[in-house]
């Protein structure tokens, strides 16, 4: 370097000799910081606020250490009158589950065959007439924001008790969750495919069955497996308004005190629940794809992997490996041996043998329903009688107690979503393969999941009103549990999620498992985690209104004291409180999804 060219300041090797600051004008550089949008700013507050306003709720309800400690001898005296057990014989407990799956199953048909044509409607690429989709996304939220309860007690005055009347109300109700996640597949398709039939001059019906159908029919089938789930736990409490099925045999157990039938039927409904979750697990497992991350097919999957292998003709080229191989390179090699149709892998035994199964199992649910489907054409005149007397809504002359259960209803939903994330956020977070010290701790909590999600609230604020008392601290504990499983799973399913390139690239820098968690993996699980909580908490003041017909506080007790007494205008003015309720927490919960998407 010349003397000419070498910068003022600074020696021949390139090293200044004094450093100078820059100079103040238009070039200098200056560091600044990143000034949070309004929208950002505005959204963290509402977080704290969330917070504040659950701490609050703690307080108000007082539920504290001591609550618990003085319920001790209540909880010992209840075991006490709960064991031994009363289970009834194996005949009649096999009627109860097969009416119960009956019931079940034929509800969560219902919804998927609902909720298909209004989630095309619903999504924003199938349907361009913006008056229709948000025609179809009011239905969504109505149907989501109508408790399934109502739905029941309003069948039960035209149908009468049955199976008919529960899969009407399941049904129905399971369109709001159905409907919008199927639309929300239908929106996130690849549009290639259906680019490529609309240049043929296919029209819109043979777009959405060739372009649009097999792309989501995967996410359908997961969906209602996981919806058969929830409905599966919603029968329960559907029982207490006079469901058949076991929710109707606990109720009549309890009524009379009988707590050791009613908790042996309780225990029944646990394993079902647990058998339906690991069953729901392993079927959207097949159709999503065994070896998800890459792994090896293990259970029934890697034994039909080693086993079912298909044979090659002679000159046919090996086949590559399902993880690694080309399906391009695959599809040729079928050409060329003449071969049109595809292999019977192991995938597709277990898919066949999974729709074979599903189509058995959906008949045989079909059956009880069938009988009383022939009451529908003559239930016209009822149907009309019956939906008469919910309007005008009334209160009844008792609007300052139905205000007041209602802001109880509130405090149960946020005080139980507090305590839920404070138990779920460690289980979750520890339930994810790639935070979890080893892969025994992450299964193990994975199973804890499942259990606790198994347990239906309504059985745990049963067990917690005998214990505490009735009132809402038995709502927010059952409520607060039940959070574990639901959230708990949400939480591990969006840390194992993140991208791992900056896991990996904060690991070779030798950061400890520690700091990769906080440095890398929190903040892109960050934003899952705030939805998750507020869909946590929408789903908590659906729950806490329910909790209240077995004395576990809020409004609920007022719902079902109304439709007893007949008062059907008190029951569609609690209807629309918690509508109003339910679409604040909805616009709230869609603003601050935006304002945590827009600030990454």
């Amino acid at each position: 370097m010349t003397q000419a060219t070498r910068a003022p300041g600074s020696t021949g090797a390139g090293q200044p000799e004094h450093p100078q600051p820059h100079p103040p004008g238009p070039l200098a550089p200056r560091r600044t910081l990143a000034t949070p949008r309004p929208n950002t700013v505005a959204a963290a507050l509402a977080v704290v606020a969330l917070l504040a306003a659950g701490v609050w709720s703690l307080v108000e309800l007082r539920i504290n250490a001591a609550t618990l400690l003085d319920s001790a001898d209540n909880a010992a005296d209840f075991l006490g009158r709960m064991l031994p057990l009363d289970f009834p014989p194996a005949a009649e407990i096999a009627g109860l589950v097969g009416e119960t799956l009956a019931i079940v199953i034929a509800a969560t048909l219902l919804s998927v065959l609902l909720s298909v044509p209004v989630a095309i409607w619903a999504a924003a690429n199938t349907t361009p007439n913006p008056s229709v989709r948000y025609a179809a996304r009011a239905l969504i939220v109505i149907s989501r924001a109508i408790p399934d309860l109502v739905l029941a007690i309003v069948f039960l005055r035209i149908f009468g008790l049955g199976a008919l009347t529960g899969v009407l109300a399941m049904g129905l109700h399971s369109v709001g969750m159905v409907a919008k996640l199927y639309a929300d597949a239908v929106e996130q398709i690849d549009e290639g495919p259906r680019t490529a039939i609309r240049a043929t001059g296919a029209g819109r019906r043979q777009e959405l069955r060739a372009g649009v159908i097999p792309q989501v029919v995967p996410a359908f089938v997961a969906t209602a497996m996981h919806r058969l789930d929830i409905n599966l736990r919603i029968s329960v409490l559907l029982g207490f308004v006079g469901v058949g099925g076991i929710g109707l045999a606990i109720s009549q157990a309890l009524e009379i005190m009988d707590y050791q039938r009613g908790m042996a039927l309780a225990l029944v409904v646990l394993v079902l629940c647990v058998a339906m979750e690991l069953i729901s697990g392993a079927v959207r497992r097949a159709v999503l794809g065994p070896a998800a991350a890459g792994a090896a097919p293990t259970g029934l999957t890697g034994f039909l992997s080693r086993t079912v292998r298909p044979r090659r003709r002679t000159g046919e080229p090996q086949r590559p490996s399902p993880r690694g191989g080309d399906p391009r390179a695959d599809s040729a090699a079928a050409l060329r041996v003449g071969r049109t149709r595809p292999p019977w892998t192991a995938r597709r035994v277990l898919r066949t043998g999974y729709v074979a199964i599903a189509l058995g199992v959906v008949a045989a649910a079909l059956l009880p329903v069938a009988r009383e489907l022939s009451g529908i054409a003559g239930a016209g005149a009822d149907a009309v009688d019956a939906l008469q007397r919910f309007w005008p809504p009334e209160h009844g002359g008792i609007l300052p107690a139905l205000l007041d259960a209602l802001l109880v209803t509130v405090q149960i939903a946020l005080a139980a979503t507090l305590l839920g994330a404070i138990l779920a956020l460690p289980v979750g977070v520890l339930a994810a393969r790639n935070v979890a010290p080893n892969a025994r701790i992450a299964q193990t909590l994975r199973m804890f999941i499942v259990f606790v999600r198994g347990v239906p609230e309504l059985i745990l604020a049963i067990v917690f009103v005998v214990m505490i008392g009735l009132g809402p601290v038995a709502g927010t504990l059952a409520l607060a549990i039940g959070a574990v499983g639901l959230l708990g799973k949400l939480v591990a399913d969006s840390v194992e999620e993140v991208d791992p390139g900056s896991e990996q690239a904060l690991r070779t820098t030798g950061a400890s498992r520690t700091q990769v968690f906080f440095g890398a993996t929190l903040p892109q699980a960050l934003p899952a985690f705030v939805a998750h909580l507020l869909y946590q908490l929408d789903v908590n003041i659906r729950s806490a209104t329910l909790l209240g017909i077995v004395g576990a506080g809020g409004i609920g007790f007022y719902l079902l004291n109304a439709a007893r007494v007949l008062e059907f205008g008190v029951v569609t003015f609690i209807v629309l409180l918690l509508f109003a309720v339910v679409m604040a927490v909805e616009v709230l919960a869609m603003w601050l999804r935006r304002s945590v998407g827009a600030a990454r």
